[in-house]
């Protein structure tokens, strides 16, 4: 369970409030979406939620852990074996093929051999087998925002946070991806926390949480 307790983030000098005392639970195997206008801080949200940023006042725990009480070495080991993250942009490493890409995170705790198998399942999933050992500037749109999924599911993470993860594509992608997070959450009981500007996505979560300059709408 996720759970955000006051949250306040403002910016800058004199400062600018982005998010207003923000009150959320995420339980237990729960496909939530943020969505609300550009600039209603959405993103911010998300990004405090999943540990990437820290909040200007109030905590983020995370199965009842204070994240603020971890060291940046336990927070990074935190995230790499529980969280998954999807962008808007894939932000594969230009010079490893797909395959490498996608076994970063085992990587990252010398496990690459323990995992390689389990990326190549993830390739056949989600049908991308032919770009195995291909480079990202020779993948399509598409077929990148797939590897990038894979890296995120690679060690089967409690939480994927994805920001706009279909924003670059066109509709058969962006519904692809979304089949995928959906698939992800119906048989893995993974927690999805999805920021999205488009109203069919974001309906598609089993919960809809809205963003008005900073404030949960109630």
């Amino acid at each position: 369970m996720i759970e955000a307790q006051n949250i306040l983030k403002q910016f800058g000098e004199p400062a600018q409030t982005v998010l207003h005392n923000i009150n959320l639970e995420v339980k237990k195997g729960e496909f939530v979406s943020i969505k609300g206008r550009s600039g209603s801080g959405k993103s911010t949200l998300l990004y405090i939620l999943s540990t990437l940023d820290t909040p200007t006042s109030g905590k983020v725990l995370i199965d009842g852990i204070d994240i603020s009480s971890f060291s940046q070495k336990e927070l990074h080991a935190f995230r790499n074996l529980h969280i998954g993250f999807i962008f808007q942009f894939h932000y594969l490493i230009p010079e490893l093929t797909a395959l490498e890409n996608i076994l970063l995170p085992p990587r990252n705790i010398n496990k690459i051999k323990e995992y390689t198998d389990d990326a190549h399942k993830l390739l056949k999933r989600l049908d991308i087998e032919d770009v195995t050992n291909k480079f990202p500037a020779q993948m399509s749109g598409g077929q990148t925002q797939r590897v990038a999924i894979a890296r995120a599911l690679i060690m089967k993470p409690k939480y994927i946070f994805a920001d706009e993860p279909t924003g670059n594509l066109d509709t058969a992608n962006g519904d692809t991806v979304m089949n995928i997070l959906i698939e992800e959450n119906q048989q893995r009981g993974t927690n999805i926390c999805l920021v999205t500007h488009d109203p069919d996505y974001s309906k598609m979560a089993s919960r809809e949480i809205s963003l008005i300059d900073g404030r949960i709408e109630d």
